[in-house]
């Protein structure tokens, strides 16, 4: 079975697919159940302009679909906590996901939020989340272009 590492390497690997944005982070994530199957894939502006990396992976799978209660998903940069765009922001649907455990390569910069939530909105509501600093100078290298 993979590891977090390997996972989460391979949420930065799809956040390379993302297109080019100037107001968004490029952003991978991995849905993987608890047999070690990846459940779904996503990245941001994936099939919209406004799509995130855990939005679009959640979306491929069925509302309720049991196998997020035991899951874990990663994701290249922490999980939105405040969001313009859309109603619901990715920790939100996190959670209501029901997922238990979310791994992390880099914390979200303060450069279109200030002091990002997403991570204390996880934990509040009993997520565990796991930060993997190894592969956050991968993720921020693919959001070059933003940071200067």
């Amino acid at each position: 079975m993979k590891t977090d590492l390997e996972w989460l390497a391979r949420a930065v690997e799809l956040s390379r697919k993302c297109p080019p944005s100037g107001t968004a982070f490029s952003v991978g994530a991995v849905v993987v159940g608890a047999d070690g199957v990846v459940l779904a894939e996503g990245y941001s502006r994936e099939t919209a302009p406004h799509d995130h990396a855990e939005e679009a992976a959640l979306a491929k799978l069925a509302a309720g679909d049991e196998r997020l209660r035991t899951a874990t998903v990663y994701s290249s940069l922490e999980p939105c906590g405040e969001r313009a765009s859309r109603p619901r922001t990715c920790a939100e649907l996190l959670v209501a996901a029901g997922v238990p455990r979310v791994v992390v390569a880099w914390r979200e910069p303060d450069l279109f939020v200030t002091g990002c939530q997403g991570t204390a909105l996880l934990e509040a509501a009993g997520v565990e989340v796991v930060e993997l600093p190894e592969l956050a100078e991968e993720a921020r290298a693919v959001n070059a272009h933003l940071l200067g």
